[in-house]
C-alpha cells in the first residue's frame, strides 16, 4: 500500500496516500470497537472458537479482545430476581398436607463452574424465562424438603427447616448456573388443623404454667415479707450501733485528716518556695543564655552587613573589571581576525586577478603562436608589426616635446665629405640621438627582421673604403 503512491504522481499519489491512511484508521478503530469491557453487575460470554474443549469463556469484571468472523460475544444479567413461591397441599412426613407460603431471591452465580452452567444454559433467555424455570426447581425441591420432615419439626424448628430447604434448591440451581441468595418462610398451615392444635396446646401448657409460677411467686412474696420485717428490725438497730462507732470513727478520722492536711500544706508550701526560686535561677540562667545568643547574633548580624557593604561590591566591581578587560580582549581579537580575514580576502582577489590576466595572455599568446603556425620567431614578428605604429610614434615623440629657446648654428659655408654643410650634420646628429629601432630590439635580446633593418650607410661606406684600399695595394704589389 505505500508503493502505489511512489509509482503515482502529483494529485493521484496524495489521493492514494490518503485512502491508505483511511483505511489504517478504520481497522484501527474496528479492532478497538472488537475490544469489549465487562461491567461489574454483568457476565461477558464470549463464544464460538474460543479453545478446544470448550463451548464458551466467561469473564466477571474484566475486559477481553472478540476477535471478528470466529468470535461473538453476549452478556448475562447479575441483577437479583425474586420469586414468590406459594407452595400448597404439600404431603408432609405424616402425609398431612401443609401450605408453605416463601420468596426466594436467587441469581445467576460467579463462581468459575457454575458460570459456565448458565452460559451453557441461561444464555439468550429473557429474565422472566430464568425465573419460571428457577420456580420449577424450587417448587420440586421445596416438595422433597416438606415429604422429608414432620409437621411438629416443620413448625417448631424453623431453622433446620431452611436448612434443608437452601442445601436442596441451592444444589439443584447450581445445574443450571444459578445461586440461592436468600430464603424467607412467612407462614406454615394446614388443612386438618393440626399446627393449630399443635398451637392451643403450646398456649394452654404456657397459660397453666403461668398461673402456677404466679402462685408460687405470690407465696414467696408472703414469706419474704415476713422475713423482710424481721430482717429489718434487726439490721435497724445493728445499724444504729454501727452508725454511733461509724461517728466516733470519723471524728478520729477527721482529727487525723486535718493534722496530715497541715503537714501536707507546710510541706508544700516550703516545696512550692523551693520550686520558685529554682524556676526564677532557671529563668535568669535562660534569660542570660539567650541574651549572650542574641549578641552572637546580633555581631553576625554586623559582620554580614559589613561584608555586604564591603565585601561584595569590592567582589561585583572585580567581576565587573574582569567582565569588561575579558569583553576588550574578545573585541580586540574579533576586530583582528576580521582586518586579517579582510587582508586575505584582498590578497586572494588580487592574486586571483593576477592569475585571470596572466591565464588570459598565456591563452592569447598561445593563440598568436597558433596563428603564425606554431613558429614563435614568426609569432614575435606578429607582435613587432602589430606594435610598430606605436614604436615609431614613441621615437617621434622622443624629441617632440624637446624645447630649445634659440638654437645658434654658425655655418662655414664648408661642407663635409659626405657633401652636407654644418647646419645639415647639426640636424642629423639631433635625431640620431634618439636610440634607433636595432638598438631597441638589441637590448631586448631580440633581431630586428632584414626588412625592417633598410640600409646600413656606414656599414656601406666602411666596405667602400675597404675596397678602395685594396685595390690600392694590388696596384702597388703590381
Amino acid at each position: 500500500m505505500i508503493l502505489v503512491p511512489l509509482q503515482l504522481g502529483g494529485n493521484a499519489g496524495l489521493i492514494a496516500i490518503a485512502v491508505a491512511i483511511l483505511f489504517f484508521f478504520i481497522i484501527i478503530i474496528s479492532f478497538i470497537r472488537r475490544y469489549k469491557r465487562c461491567p461489574s453487575d454483568r457476565i461477558l460470554v464470549v463464544y464460538g472458537k474460543v479453545g478446544t474443549g470448550n463451548s464458551a469463556r466467561c469473564i466477571h469484571g474484566g475486559a477481553a479482545f472478540i476477535w471478528p468472523v470466529i468470535q461473538d460475544y453476549e452478556f448475562l444479567d447479575l441483577t437479583p430476581i425474586s420469586i414468590e413461591v406459594n407452595l400448597k397441599n404439600a404431603l408432609s412426613k405424616q402425609n398431612i398436607r401443609v401450605n408453605v407460603p416463601s420468596r426466594f431471591t436467587i441469581g445467576v452465580s460467579t463462581e468459575p463452574g457454575i458460570m459456565q452452567n448458565a452460559a451453557e444454559r441461561l444464555l439468550g433467555l429473557g429474565q422472566q424465562e430464568i425465573q419460571d424455570l428457577a420456580m420449577e426447581i424450587i417448587f420440586g425441591q421445596l416438595r422433597l424438603v416438606v415429604a422429608s420432615m414432620d409437621i411438629e419439626e416443620i413448625n417448631n424448628d424453623r431453622d433446620k427447616f431452611l436448612t434443608n430447604i437452601s442445601n436442596s434448591v441451592e444444589s439443584e440451581l447450581k445445574k443450571v448456573g444459578l445461586k440461592l441468595i436468600n430464603v424467607n418462610i412467612t407462614d406454615i398451615v394446614d388443612e386438618s388443623g393440626y399446627i393449630e392444635a399443635l398451637g392451643k396446646e403450646a398456649a394452654a401448657h404456657a397459660i397453666n404454667a403461668a398461673r402456677k409460677s404466679v402462685a408460687e411467686k405470690n407465696r414467696d412474696g408472703s414469706i419474704g415479707e415476713a422475713n423482710a420485717v424481721q430482717d429489718e428490725r434487726t439490721q435497724v438497730a445493728a445499724a444504729n450501733a454501727k452508725a454511733v462507732e461509724g461517728e466516733n470513727i470519723a471524728k478520729i478520722n477527721v482529727a487525723n485528716s486535718d493534722s496530715l492536711r497541715r503537714q501536707r500544706e507546710a510541706e508544700a508550701e516550703r516545696t512550692a518556695i523551693a520550686s520558685e526560686k529554682v524556676q526564677t535561677a532557671k529563668a535568669l540562667e535562660e534569660s542570660y543564655a539567650a541574651e549572650q545568643l542574641a549578641e552572637l547574633a546580633r555581631a553576625e548580624r554586623v559582620r554580614s552587613s559589613q561584608m555586604a557593604d564591603i565585601v561584595v561590591p569590592a567582589e561585583i566591581d572585580k567581576k565587573k573589571v574582569e567582565i569588561d578587560a575579558e569583553a576588550d580582549a574578545e573585541r580586540t581579537r574579533r576586530i583582528a581576525k576580521g582586518e586579517a580575514d579582510a587582508i586575505l580576502f584582498k590578497a586572494q582577489a588580487e592574486a586571483q586577478g593576477i592569475l585571470e590576466v596572466l591565464t588570459k595572455q598565456a591563452k592569447g599568446l598561445d593563440e598568436i603562436v597558433k596563428a603564425a603556425g606554431n613558429n614563435p620567431k614568426d609569432a614575435v614578428l606578429l607582435l613587432i608589426a602589430d606594435k610598430l605604429p606605436e614604436l615609431v610614434r614613441t621615437q617621434a615623440e622622443a624629441i617632440k616635446n624637446i624645447k630649445i629657446d634659440k638654437v645658434t648654428v654658425w655655418d662655414s659655408g664648408a661642407k663635409s665629405a659626405d657633401g652636407k654643410g654644418s647646419t645639415a650634420n647639426f640636424i642629423s646628429g639631433m635625431y640620431k640621438s634618439v636610440p634607433p629601432l636595432q638598438e631597441m630590439f638589441n637590448m631586448a635580446g631580440m633581431q630586428l627582421p632584414e626588412y625592417l633593418k633598410g640600409k646600413d650607410l656606414e656599414a656601406e661606406e666602411v666596405k667602400a673604403e675597404v675596397a678602395k684600399n685594396q685595390s690600392k695595394e694590388d696596384n702597388l704589389e703590381g
